[in-house]
């Protein structure tokens, strides 16, 4: 799985070994959003810097010592000009059969607004679909966050109904999303190529 390279004009995205992880924790501490909202279910990014280094590292290291063929998570940095900005996940539970993923990302702030994190999702969903045969990906962002929303939106992402969480003791509205195959074919406008995949295509239940 190490071996497996996602590239664009821009960036490279692939499963970090220690080295690449502990820069990618250093991403997290710095932060990746303003502390006053929560884009997240889950609200890691409201610990402290040196927590969210930390958590950053076990959560990556979590994702390979827990892989298995019916239910994964592709964690992956993504770098640009050599230097680790962010992550893109690509998951999924019983792929084999659903053919179906789900993506998740973040992006240190000073990397923001320059369209970076539309290039890495374009990148992982060129992995789902061209490379391992997805029917469709998933995704959800909170509706009161329109950047994200923009980012589905523009790679043809299509609402797939509501759904409310429970995040910082309060009820939070998400935007499910859906991309069909057709979809992606048609709003493809980044150049992705794909290295390394079939030495680790079992793994993923393929």
């Amino acid at each position: 799985m190490y071996g497996l390279r996602v590239t664009t004009p821009r960036l490279e995205l692939r499963l970090p070994d220690l080295e690449c992880l502990a820069e990618l924790a250093a991403v997290a501490a710095g932060g990746v959003h303003d502390a006053a909202e929560m884009p997240f279910i889950v609200p890691w990014t409201d610990a402290s810097p040196a927590e969210r280094e930390r958590a950053t590292f076990q959560h990556v290291l979590g994702t390979v010592a827990g892989w298995r063929a019916q239910e994964w998570t592709l964690s992956l940095a993504v770098l640009c000009e050599g230097k680790v900005i962010g992550r893109q996940d690509l998951s999924a539970a019983g792929f084999s059969v659903t053919r179906e993923a789900e993506t998740g990302s973040w992006l240190g702030l000073r990397h923001q607004g320059r369209g970076l994190g539309t290039e890495m999702r374009a990148a992982v969903l060129h992995l789902a679909f061209e490379g391992l045969g997805a029917r469709s990906v998933t995704s959800a962002a909170m509706t009161d966050n329109p950047r994200s929303l923009r980012v589905s939106q523009k790679l043809g992402y299509r609402p797939d109904g509501l759904t409310v969480a429970s995040v910082r003791g309060t009820a939070r509205t998400l935007q499910r999303l859906r991309l069909d195959r057709a979809g992606w074919e048609e709003h493809r406008t980044v150049a992705v190529g794909i290295e390394g995949l079939e030495p680790c295509r079992m793994l993923f239940g393929t």
